[in-house]
């Protein structure tokens, strides 16, 4: 299967099981793997048989600064659930959210979650 990658996407979002969180929000990154057929896309130069990225970026961008939530898994398994709803050429996605420098003492990178889901789970 061929895949379409839209990596480093950052947002701003109020998600967060602490309450500091969900009131002064933080940066989250997102990146999405679509696996796709892109053959007819290559064969005949058409978008249409294709996924715009930016498509993908505005789905990801209205779950990631939309209503907030606890959990960043959360967050994952909807950016799936409109994917997989909304492009019906895409068989299967693997999302992976970031969230930077987590309010966790002395941690000072990133954690991160990374799910993969099927047309038809």
């Amino acid at each position: 299967m061929d895949k379409i990658y839209v990596t480093g996407m950052e947002f701003w979002g109020y998600h967060g099981v602490f309450p500091e969180e969900n009131k002064l929000g933080q940066r989250f990154r997102a990146d999405v793997t679509l696996n796709v057929s892109l053959k007819k896309a290559g064969k005949t130069d058409n978008l249409d048989y294709s996924v715009n990225y930016a498509d993908i970026y505005n789905a990801c961008k209205i779950v990631m600064e939309g209503e907030p939530v606890k959990l960043i898994e959360t967050l994952a398994e909807k950016i799936s659930a409109s994917i997989l709803g909304s492009f019906l050429s895409v068989q299967s996605c693997t999302v992976k959210i970031i969230k930077p420098d987590p309010p966790i003492p002395g941690h000072y990178d990133f954690v991160a979650i990374e799910i993969t889901r099927e047309r038809g789970e």
